[in-house]
């Protein structure tokens, strides 16, 4: 089906506030939870869950992809897929329970094992999530997705909260993970109408395979190689120092995921949609490209001004340590609006060999710099992952100028403007941090200087993303009051 202007729009609106809703809530219990647990106790959650998420990409296998890249995907498709899932996420279950003890004697940590087994019980029930979300994806019912997605983590997050208050610790993080996933996918049950019928088609197999399994050699060299830094650092210096870099990560991630994750939940089924008009893909690539940056520009160079003064209000002394994480992987998002924009092309085109084979080359640049950092520092890691985004601008970018005539020049000059404006508001608001009030105080006026001041430059340059949304803006109130 050919999705309208206004489809586009609406759904990544509504994929938008699905990913706002569920982080800012997932924000509060983290928040709540940080002070009532320890660093360390988080280190040994995010070690775990890397781990977890590698056998994740392998149940997908791409499929997930090939779902929503196929034109005219049926219920035999879906239920082919949803079949094969289930089987992988059992087999990758037994895996982890006996494998489990072998992880804890590498990392030296007896206590991994009970909580490796039972959290790798949230792959089984990924399963079913996993097929509900390309349904979702392939349809553009994000307004579903909010309410599975929100409910869950409130639910989850209360359940998590609550473990905590009476003393659990640990599992307190244990049973918050698994009860997310669980009520994720139950709400989604109830809400959608896709249903597995009991069918599984070879043929039907082989031609999503023959998509599919490039995407997941690409899919599972990106969770490799996002995640092995995570597994040095924790193999090589301790676990408080690995909660330190996932916390300092998660922030400027939070961000990211919320604009890029939206974003891209459109984009990739819209772009396969429209796979055989060029002109037009490559039309809504810039748009979406300059609105990606339009949000996420201030945010990142926001936080790089105001990371201090966060921490200390909301997660108290004891975490002041990722705040040079924080403002470290806020410069390295500068590059993924461009990166990612390209990769979801280029896969939505159908050419999945190519990233397999882009991935591989990214991967060995990875390898090159992680090999060299690893032996400086656990900043110099992070340092590196700066280095190793401003690289894959270029290696990603490189194929789309003979597929849409769009090359590296003409993606740098659509962004540059939203980034000098941001620059510009970030330098104003920068010192702000020097005046002798509470943090509180500092991050209020930072935060309302810096909104009020970004959008009058905005206005006054004329940001193309900023007055297509007020063009936007008068056009839903021209209709509500028609």
């Amino acid at each position: 089906m050919a999705f309208t202007r206004n489809t586009i729009i609406t759904s990544f609106f509504w994929k938008l506030f699905e990913n706002i809703g569920t982080q800012l809530v997932q924000f509060v219990v983290t928040i709540v939870l940080a002070r009532l647990l320890l660093p360390s106790e988080y280190g040994v959650i995010a070690l775990i869950s890397v781990f977890i998420q590698l056998c994740g990409v392998i149940i997908d296998s791409g499929f997930n992809t090939a779902l929503i890249q196929k034109k005219g995907a049926d219920n035999i498709d879906f239920s082919t897929i949803f079949f094969f899932c289930l089987g992988s996420s059992i087999l990758m279950y037994f895996l982890m329970y006996f494998f489990a003890p072998v992880i804890a004697e590498f990392y030296e940590q007896d206590e991994l094992i009970p909580i490796i087994r039972v959290l790798s019980l949230s792959l089984l029930i990924n399963a079913f999530y996993s097929i509900q979300y390309a349904y979702v994806s392939k349809n553009m019912l994000f307004k579903k997705l909010f309410y599975s997605n929100v409910g869950a983590i409130v639910l989850s997050g209360g359940l998590g909260i609550y473990s905590a208050y009476q003393g659990f610790g640990i599992w307190s993080l244990v049973i918050q993970n698994i009860s997310s996933h669980f009520f994720a996918t139950l709400i989604m049950w109830f809400t959608i109408k896709w249903r597995p019928i009991l069918v599984f088609s070879i043929e039907r197999f082989k031609i999503l395979f023959d998509y599919g399994w490039k995407i997941f050699g690409s899919s599972i060299i990106i969770s490799l190689f996002v995640n092995i830094r995570k597994l040095i650092i924790g193999k090589f210096y301790t676990s408080i120092s690995l909660a330190y870099y996932e916390k300092g990560e998660q922030f400027p991630m939070l961000l990211m995921n919320n604009i890029f994750n939206s974003i891209q939940a459109v984009l990739f089924p819209t772009f396969s949609e429209e796979q055989h008009n060029r002109i037009k893909v490559k039309t809504m690539m810039r748009s979406c490209t300059k609105m990606c940056c339009f949000f996420l520009y201030p945010l990142m160079i926001g936080m790089i001004v105001t990371a201090k003064p966060i921490v200390l209000l909301l997660l108290t002394e004891k975490w002041l340590p990722i705040v040079p994480f924080m403002q470290i992987l806020c410069i390295a998002n500068f590059f993924r609006p461009i990166t990612f924009s390209n990769w979801e092309v280029i896969k939505a085109l159908g050419y999945s060999n190519i990233t397999l084979k882009l991935e591989i080359l990214k991967k060995v640049i990875d390898v090159t710099i992680l090999i060299v950092s690893v032996n400086i520092g656990v900043y110099a890691i992070a340092w590196g992952c700066v280095l190793y985004d401003f690289v894959c601008v270029f290696i990603n970018l490189a194929p789309n100028k003979k597929l849409l005539d769009y090359g590296i020049a003409e993606q740098i000059k659509d962004v540059v403007p939203t980034l000098l404006i941001a620059l510009a508001m970030g330098a104003a608001v920068y010192w702000i941090q020097l005046l002798d009030i509470s943090n509180v105080g500092i991050l209020t006026l930072q935060i309302l200087s810096g909104t009020s001041l970004y959008i009058l430059l905005s206005w006054m340059f004329k940001e193309e993303s900023f007055v297509y949304i007020l063009q936007l803006i008068k056009e839903k109130k021209h209709k509500f009051y028609q």
